[in-house]
């Protein structure tokens, strides 16, 4: 699987040219994330799980332990 091309710094990065962030990337069918520092290692999912995940941490409540 090849990622996109068209990679988006966070908007929490601030304005620099820093390295310290995470980038997002999206195709049609996929999401695909990376921490700026280590681009070549890219985490890639879809949609529903990344949404289930960070509602999740919003709410406290990932599951762990039950």
């Amino acid at each position: 699987m090849t990622t996109p091309d068209n990679w988006q710094k966070s908007s929490y990065s601030g304005g620099s040219d820093g390295n310290n962030c995470l980038e997002l990337a999206s195709t049609p069918t996929t999401l695909h994330l990376r921490e700026s520092d280590h681009p070549a290692t890219t985490l890639t999912t879809t949609r529903t799980p990344l949404a289930n995940l960070l509602e999740g941490i919003r709410t406290g409540d990932l599951g762990v332990g039950r």
